[in-house]
């Protein structure tokens, strides 16, 4: 059975997903990195985003390695594939990742501006996908084959998808930092008006990591 979630998505503890005055430079905005201080010496990300056979195991490693299980397809909003708003100027930017990008599947890119389908190495191909969040949920549906598709953000799509009651699961790092402004997750959401309640809660030295489930969502394959 397919599920909609939503992994390894870390809030600063007043609420931030991102730091504020995002760009090329800084593409989780001011200060945005310090959000990430349990995932990236985690042995997955180590793993998924250099190739390197190396980093921490533990609690956050766990919580990272969910992440890519039983993954079939992702959806991400544009500024999660780059920084560059309007019109594409040109096709030269291809993500953040370089020529082998960690998702291995493939991939949705919601955005306002056609672009034809990009192919890259390790079996990644972005769509992108201009008829909104549901179109690109049946796409992602389809292409997951029975396995689930997870929602890597940012801020405005997880929020979309929220208010939609879209998504079965997500796994949220409340990392130990506060970064004062930015973009808030949570705000004007109710979350226990749209049938999520917490169902697990560990924490590490790093981040508390809490699992939030829709009421009546069939847990695992």
């Amino acid at each position: 059975m397919t599920r909609v979630r939503v992994q390894s998505f870390t809030l600063s503890l007043d609420g931030y997903a991102a730091g504020p005055d995002q760009d090329l430079d800084h593409p989780l905005g001011v200060c945005g990195t310090e959000l990430h201080r349990w995932l990236l010496p985690t042995r997955t990300f180590q793993q998924h985003l250099f190739g390197k056979d190396e980093g921490s195991t533990g609690i956050d490693d766990d919580f990272a390695a969910r992440g890519f299980e039983h993954v079939g397809a992702w959806i991400l909003g544009r500024n999660m594939f780059g920084p560059v708003r309007g019109a594409w100027p040109d096709l030269n930017w291809q993500g953040w990742w370089g020529d082998n990008p960690p998702y291995h599947v493939p991939v949705f890119v919601l955005t306002h501006h056609a672009r034809p389908d990009l192919a890259m190495a390790g079996g990644t191909t972005f769509h992108f996908v201009t008829g909104g969040i549901h179109e690109a949920l049946d796409r992602a549906r389809e292409a997951a084959a029975g396995r689930d598709v997870r929602i890597g953000g940012g801020v405005n799509t997880l929020r979309q998808y929220l208010r939609e009651g879209l998504i079965d699961e997500l796994h949220l790092a409340i990392s130990p930092v506060l970064l004062g402004r930015g973009e808030a997750l949570f705000e004007g959401l109710d979350l226990r008006a749209l049938g999520y309640a917490c169902v697990e809660s560990v924490a590490s030295a790093n981040a508390t990591h809490v699992i939030l489930r829709r009421q009546g969502q069939v847990v695992g394959p």
